[in-house]
Parts: C-alpha cells; structure tokens; sequence
C-alpha cells in the first residue's frame, strides 16, 4: 500500500498516466492525493476528471482554482477566460456527472501527519481551523444554493480574517487563502496579484509560509498552485507545482513514515505562457 502526492495536473491526463505507471499505481492497493486545479489550460479536462472519479475513494482530490472556476462557468456565472480549454467538458454527455464529482471533493486535508491546500493558509489559522473553515466551504459547494454561492465566491475583497466575518465575505476569504494564496503580509493581508517567485513579494508582504509566527508551522503542509515557485521541500513545507501545463514536469511523492519522501517526475510537452 503507497500514498502519493501529485501536484497541479490542469487537464493534463497523458503525463499523469505515464506517472502513475513509472509509480506502479494500483486503485485497488494505493491512493493517490491531488493538490488541485484537476482541470483547464491543458488538453484532457473531461479525461482526467474520469479518471479520477473512475478510481474512487483512492483518488482524494483538492479543488483549486481552476476546478472552482470550471464550476463558475459551468453554472453561467463566471465567462470563460481566453486561454481555458475547457469546451470539451462542457459539451461532454457526461457532464453534469462529472460536475457534481467535482463539487464533491476538498478544500483541505490533513492525512498522513501533512495539511494539503491547494493555495495556502493565513497566518492566524491553525490546522484544526483551517480544516473547519475549508468544511464551512464544502457544505457552500455540496449544497443546494451553488447557483448562488459561485457568483459571490469572487473578488479581492475582505483581504484580511476576521473572527467576525459572516456570509459571503467569510467564505470569499476562506476560498481566496486556500485557493489562491501566494503572498501575504505578516498581519495576514493578502495579495492575490502577485505571481512570480519568492523575489516577487510586494512590499511589505511575505510568501505565506515564511511569515513569523504562523500558527500551522508545526505541521507539514503541502501545496500547489504556484508554478514560478516550483518544486519546494523544505522542513514543514512540499510545493508540488512544477508547470506540467507550461511545458515543465509533473511532480509526485511517494509518502514514507520516516518523511523521507521519495520524488518521482515525468516531462510534459504541453507549452503555454505561464499563468494562473
């Protein structure tokens, strides 16, 4: 029995399939753990959702960004951006299935002793909140009223937690920290502008992870969402974002006890301009 983590696929099925083979993945014996953005700016949305749901409880899935907006647009509340390739699944005859997959899976995990996002975590939060508030979100998805909840899930606005937040201004931050998190200054107010490296921090702002003091230091946590960063294993922290939709690789980890992770990499020949 082997866990994997798997970074960012963004509908790149063909790399997956060769990675899951140089792993010797078996759906019957091991389970695999995805960090988000299933879908969008590669070729195989619809394949890679499939294949997914097609492995059941051993394929436990994230929602990033880009699987958040499939469902915005989905539902005609968001507009397409010029660079999805997402036309396929939405014309697929299997496609409010595959939908309703989608609004099923996570916000946040933490097996195996490692919080999994897909973006990151405010500074304030500890493990136990953050898997409470990324529940308040999940039941938002799962639930009746999503035509209502995706319109309201956008824009940059609170930046900051407060205790006090309710309606849809909580869970806006709730879904812009897990999902779409990179810098952050160190009282926990985000940018959600910035996309470059660990050298992009606006001023006064800081990689979310490297704020003092933050309260989920004590625990691993791993992420994608961030392809300028790429590959990160540092103590505590595993970015597993290395661009396999701009042309870089797609990154795993085979999970061991000891934390001694073992790497494993394909190459990718999709190659667009980097983005979010």
């Amino acid at each position: 029995m082997a866990s994997y983590l798997i970074g960012d696929l963004q509908g790149c099925d063909e790399p997956l399939g060769r990675l899951l083979d140089q792993a010797g993945f078996s759906p019957s014996r091991d389970t695999l753990y995805l960090l988000g953005d299933l879908v969008n700016r590669g070729p195989e949305s619809a394949q890679v959702l499939r294949r997914l749901a097609g492995y059941g409880d051993a394929a436990r899935c994230l929602l990033g960004n880009h699987d958040l907006s499939l469902l915005a647009i989905a539902q005609g509340v968001r507009a397409p951006h010029r660079n999805d390739t997402l036309d396929a699944l939405l014309a697929a005859p299997d496609r409010d299935a595959l939908l309703d997959w989608l609004r099923q899976q996570r916000m946040a995990m933490h097996e195996h002793g490692i919080l999994m996002v897909h973006g990151g975590v405010l500074p304030a939060w500890d493990l136990a909140q953050v898997m409470a508030l990324a529940a308040e979100v999940e039941a938002a998805l799962r639930g009746p009223d999503l035509a209502a909840f995706l319109p309201r899930m956008y824009g940059n606005q609170p930046s900051a937690w407060d205790e006090g937040l309710q309606g849809a201004d909580r869970l806006r931050v709730i879904v812009n920290a897990l999902t779409r998190l990179r810098f952050v200054t160190p009282d926990g107010h985000m940018d959600l502008k910035a996309s470059g490296g660990l050298d992009a921090a606006p001023p006064g702002h800081l990689p979310w992870f490297e704020v003092p003091g933050r309260r989920t230091a004590n625990v691993t946590v791993a992420f994608g969402h961030w392809s300028t960063l790429g590959l990160l294993r540092r103590p505590g922290l595993i970015c597993l974002d290395t661009g396999c939709v701009w042309g870089g690789c797609l990154s795993a980890l085979r999970l061991a006890a000891d934390g001694a992770h073992e790497l494993l990499q394909v190459q990718c020949e999709q190659a667009q301009a980097p983005g979010e």
